[in-house]
């Protein structure tokens, strides 16, 4: 069992890693002929970049479109942003100054992250136009997600584990090392569902943590009478030369 998490944690974290790194290379390469910023947008860089700051911190477009989603969805991903931050105590033998004082909102942070998740899901259910569109990978992403909270929270509150040796378990896989694994039927499952998602999501539609910045539609300056730029035309041919024999008749 040792041995088999520590392949399995070694394994997600390449793929994780390799796979946000090629995405973001893919993103950054893309190529945008046409300026088309959503209305209103900002005409300057600075307002571009308070902007973006804006979708990543208060999902202010989703906030426009639907109140309900928006609820669910922030209050999902900042409680899901405490427990990652909280988690980090298991990768250090000194926890740094501020994830030990977050502990307390990282604890309860998993009970709104959950009324989130389940809130998203039930909407993929009673919306019809939500479960006309979704898939089953759509589901199977939430249900996972719901479930890993869960486990957590239940090793919280009843299945209590030796949280010690736990840490003492992935500062050692930090290190390359394979220390004892504190066994638990919760905890195997816990972690193995981790792993699951760190796998699968540098292919899935997780990805727009980091693709919302490459949003053509949020990230550009709308300068379009300014700069105008050439759209690319596709199945033409190629301009010919004045000089270009082929280009005379006759």
């Amino acid at each position: 069992m040792d041995l088999f998490f520590a392949v399995t944690f070694w394994f997600a974290t390449a793929v994780i890693t390799l796979g946000l790194a090629y995405k973001i290379r893919q993103y950054w390469r893309s190529e945008t002929p046409l300026k088309i910023p959503v209305t209103p947008a900002p005409t300057t860089a600075s307002g571009v970049v308070l902007r973006m700051l804006r979708e990543a911190v208060l999902f202010e477009s989703l906030f426009k479109s639907n109140k309900w989603i928006w609820i669910f969805g922030w209050m999902f991903h900042f409680s899901l942003l405490l427990v990652l931050a909280r988690h980090f105590r298991y990768f250090q033998d000194q926890p740094w100054a501020w994830v030990t004082l977050i502990q307390p909102f990282g604890k309860y942070a998993a009970y709104p992250m959950l009324i989130g998740l389940s809130g998203l899901l039930l909407r993929r259910f009673v919306v019809d136009r939500v479960r006309y569109i979704s898939s089953p990978s759509d589901y199977l992403m939430l249900i996972m997600l719901i479930t890993i909270g869960l486990s957590g929270l239940l090793m919280q509150l009843f299945f209590r584990t030796d949280i010690i040796a736990v840490q003492n378990y992935f500062i050692g896989l930090v290190g390359f090392e394979i220390p004892p694994f504190p066994s638990s039927s919760l905890l195997i499952l816990h972690l193995l569902l981790v792993a699951l998602l760190l796998v699968v999501f540098p292919f899935s539609k997780l990805l727009h943590a980091p693709g919302v910045f490459f949003s053509p539609t949020l990230n550009q300056i709308d300068n379009a009478r300014e700069q105008p730029q050439q759209a690319f035309k596709f199945n033409q041919p190629p301009p010919v030369d004045a000089t270009d024999s082929r280009g005379k008749h006759g």
